[in-house]
């Protein structure tokens, strides 16, 4: 019985698999641990080596930045170094660019200055774009503008882009000026816009070359074609045989009128860095003109221009009424304007 009992327990025994070796399953665990971490690593090291190359590249396209040591530091609000969309500067791209306005009135000799200015191989003036209704819309539309002109964007035949030391153009006070001044003034100051104001001394000379040019707008006496500006004596004798007769009636209170709009205008722009010019001093002292490459920081240079002064001579040479005229300013603050000033 104990024999049967015992080899039915041999019979009904599981035969159970060996135990794995303890030191197997370790070698198994070390040998995966390493491959992992080897994998890991090589990643690691793929995304280290990338980011080193990413800033090498972006070294390399970051562009150096302009300075000028030398500059007085309180110059350098009103020094800048444009990055026009429509072209590159390439060599002259760290060339400081100062930025200007002239600010005038018709008939007040601003043409005949630009052109001076124009002939400094460094300036780039660009003339009356405002006189274009559409870029003087509105603020935004002015302010537009005025990013395009000093970005170098701007082309006219006095563009010197590429290495101009100074950039601008002319304004007339009546060409949105005055009705947007806050937001003129604020971006002059933020950008740093240098002001030149001309205006003229002799008003009445003004009315006469206004009224002239007023004329031949619609008559065109040269060969058919209107000129506001000339540059032959032929063509200035021309124009200069037209003489307005001018309305006495309104004389005085259009003369008023022209002082207050000026006085307004230096108020309005008294925060901005300025300089103020009369045309009948230019035209007296040449010298003038350093003072104003000096205060644009602009080396010194001899300027001139091929634009011939029409209107020159004794004023009663020039006013088809001049008896009229002579009687209501004499006695006046205002006779000083009939006698000859240059």
């Amino acid at each position: 019985m104990a024999e049967e009992i015992c080899f039915f327990a041999k019979d009904s025994i599981i035969i159970k698999p060996p135990k794995k070796s303890p030191a197997l399953l370790r070698m198994v665990v070390v040998m995966f641990t390493l491959i992992f971490g080897i994998y890991i690593c090589s990643i690691c090291l793929k995304q280290t080596s990338m980011e080193k190359t990413s800033k090498y590249l972006n070294i390399e396209v970051i562009e150096r930045p302009c300075h000028n040591h030398d500059m007085d530091r309180s110059q350098i609000p009103y020094v800048h170094y444009p990055k026009p969309k429509t072209f590159s500067r390439a060599e002259c791209g760290c060339n400081p660019v100062r930025l200007f306005a002239i600010l005038s009135m018709q008939r007040s000799g601003s043409g005949w200055f630009e052109s001076l200015l124009n002939s400094h191989m460094n300036v780039s003036s660009n003339g009356e774009i405002f006189s274009v209704k559409d870029r003087r819309q509105n603020a935004s539309s002015i302010l537009r503008t005025l990013d395009t002109v000093y970005n170098l964007d701007f082309f006219t035949s006095a563009s010197k882009n590429h290495c101009s030391a100074a950039v601008g153009f002319k304004w007339m006070l009546n060409q949105g000026l005055m009705e947007h001044h806050k937001e003129i003034v604020e971006y002059f100051n933020k950008k740093g816009v240098s002001v030149i104001f001309l205006f003229r001394k002799n008003l009445l000379r003004r009315m006469i070359s206004v009224l002239s040019n007023s004329y031949d707008r619609y008559a065109k006496v040269l060969s058919g074609t209107h000129k506001s500006h000339v540059h032959s004596h032929e063509e200035a004798d021309t124009l200069a045989k037209y003489k307005p007769e001018i309305n006495t009636t309104l004389l005085i209170t259009d003369l008023k009128r022209t002082e207050v709009t000026v006085t307004e205008a230096l108020e309005y722009f008294n925060s901005t860095r300025r300089m103020i010019l009369y045309y009948e001093d230019i035209v007296r002292n040449r010298a003038k003109l350093v003072d104003v490459l000096e205060f644009l920081r602009l080396p010194v240079m001899d300027l001139s221009s091929r634009q011939v002064k029409i209107h020159n001579g004794p004023l009663r040479e020039h006013i088809k009424n001049w008896d009229d005229v002579n009687k209501i300013l004499n006695g006046t603050a205002y006779e000083r304007f009939l006698r000859a000033d240059y």
